[in-house]
């Protein structure tokens, strides 16, 4: 079997990859280990309205259960820093539909579907990655081509087959098999999450909640409002608790257990039970390199999930549709070598990087302060002047945005003083 490009992984980075790799030409096929599109569910499900977008969709009652404008942030103290967009900012989603939205779209594009079908390894001959030229076993040039076959390895619906492409796009999430077999490593840290989907009664189902601090060390929880009377509640906590002794351990579970019996608010809040468990890891920093010879990586594959919110889809998107057009055009030029793979590398961190870079520099130093600078900081964000600078500038997918606005407004001593150097060296 031959295609131009293979997708591997149909959540909405690799449908979208797929589809934009089909839309400039390219015979694709896109592969799912799993037998249906959208489970098992690894998610919040919180996306932002540019994330939709992005994902070149409408909102719609196939996929959004609800519509949130703000969110309320809990100090550890209890006290309460409240941040109202006024308008819609995010969407709280079924994940298995709105990935289903975007498989039917790249199939309605041309693209070929295979479900139950794993990548187990691949095979590609060496290139010269300065000069384009393949080289034989003996590490001398062989000619002057610059396309050589990859062979990937599948298991489908439990049998063993070879596929030939050009380019492989690995969108195949945190534990990318296509990223390990081509050598290009991993995402900089993975945090473990938890979620549960369970009977909790909101003051206000238009806001999240979100709990900084020692209930989710190095990161922070979430109640996520499906409804009035049912929330997602989970956490993600710091990647570095791993080995670490004490209760609990590094177990996300442990916390999770103690934020829902010991957290006074969601206490209160909370019915006992569940009705949808998941758990997973989030990649943030991305690797130093996303593609090599007839391989690219987009998506959590590629570590390109936002470090403030570990949200991926939209930062994911943007990548993919870099990554289908650039696939596409170099399967077809007969180019899949490392240098002309290079361009997506290029145009996504232009894209994307130094909003990533930003965000692991708040990620970190959020993450390192004890629960008594928290209630100070957010004590000291807690201002009409300030409050309305976040509601005007306030921005899930690029919070340099609004940093540089408190840096440059009347409160920026204020901030300095309860930010420290941050500030300073932030830019």
């Amino acid at each position: 079997m031959k295609y131009d490009v293979v997708v591997v992984g149909a959540g909405p980075v690799g449908s979208t990859a797929a589809r934009y790799a089909a839309m400039n030409g390219a015979k694709v096929l896109l592969l799912e280990e799993h037998s249906s599109i959208g489970s098992p569910v690894g998610c919040t499900g919180l996306l932002s309205t540019r994330a939709v977008e992005e994902c070149e969709l409408r909102p719609s009652d196939e996929f959004v259960f609800n519509s949130v404008r703000g969110a309320f942030v809990h100090a550890p103290d209890g006290q309460c820093l409240p941040i109202d967009g006024k308008k819609t900012k995010a969407y709280v989603i079924s994940r298995k539909n709105f990935d289903r939205t975007l498989a039917v779209m790249a199939v309605e594009e041309g693209v070929e579907l295979s479900l139950k079908t794993r990548a187990v390894g691949l095979e590609k001959e060496n290139f010269d990655a300065e000069t384009g030229t393949k080289r034989n076993g003996n590490g001398k040039e062989n000619g002057n081509k610059k396309n050589s076959p990859v062979k990937l390895k599948v298991l489908r619906n439990g049998k063993p087959e070879t596929i030939s492409t050009s380019v492989v796009i690995g969108a195949d999430g945190v534990k990318s098999r296509i990223a390990s077999h081509a050598g290009l490593g991993k995402p900089a840290r993975i945090l473990p999450g938890i979620q549960i989907e369970a009977p909790y009664t909101s003051d206000d189902s238009d806001f999240v909640e979100l709990f900084p601090g020692s209930s989710a060390p190095g990161f922070f929880a979430w109640t996520v409002p499906l409804n009035e009377k049912v929330s997602r509640i989970g956490l993600a906590l710091d990647s570095g608790l791993a080995g670490k002794s004490g209760p609990g351990g590094s177990s996300p579970l442990f916390y999770l257990e103690k934020l829902l019996c010991s957290n006074p608010h969601i206490k209160a809040r909370y019915s006992d039970g569940m009705l949808d468990f998941v758990v997973g890891g989030i990649p943030v920093g991305p690797q130093g390199r996303t593609f090599s010879d007839g391989i690219l990586l987009a998506g959590d594959a590629a570590g390109q999930a936002k470090p403030t919110s570990a949200g991926g889809v939209y930062t994911g998107a943007f990548a993919a549709k870099i990554a289908g057009k650039i696939a596409a055009e170099a399967a077809l030029e007969g180019d899949n070598s490392a240098r002309r793979l290079s361009e997506y590398d290029r145009l996504w961190r232009k894209g994307l990087e130094k909003e990533l870079e930003i965000g692991m520099k708040i990620h970190d130093y959020m993450g390192k302060l004890e629960d008594n600078q928290l209630n100070e900081l957010i004590g000291s964000l807690n201002t009409p002047s300030i409050l309305n600078t976040i509601t005007e500038y306030g921005d899930m997918d690029h919070p340099s945005v609004l940093v540089r606005k408190l840096m440059f407004s009347g409160n920026s001593l204020r901030l300095v003083k309860a930010f420290g150097t941050f500030l300073k060296t932030l830019f």
